[in-house]
């Protein structure tokens, strides 16, 4: 498991990112053109997600994916929640 280093240092590392009010952890939307998008894009990155053993806190409502990342286990932002959250950057234009 990678170190706590919160959603503000995280948040200077991403782009479009925001912090979690009263939490330590960062969250974005993702607005796709069709449902079969945003869900093409929640498999990809639960695919990612299972090779890392770091699964996403998300909200699916037709083309709009919610997305909250933090790590369990450090109660906190760490890497691991930086290296998901760019994975997620790298399958949209």
């Amino acid at each position: 498991m990678s170190g706590r280093i919160g959603a503000a240092a995280a948040i200077a590392l991403l782009e479009g990112w925001q912090g979690v009010p009263e939490r330590d952890a960062i969250c974005k939307t993702y607005v796709f053109d069709d449902f079969e998008n945003a869900f093409a894009f929640m498999t990809q990155v639960a695919k990612k997600a299972e090779e890392m053993d770091h699964h996403p806190e998300w909200f699916n409502v037709y083309n709009r994916v919610e997305v909250t990342l933090a790590t369990h286990d450090a109660e906190g932002v760490t890497g691991k929640d930086v290296e998901l959250a760019a994975f997620m950057d790298t399958l949209v234009p």
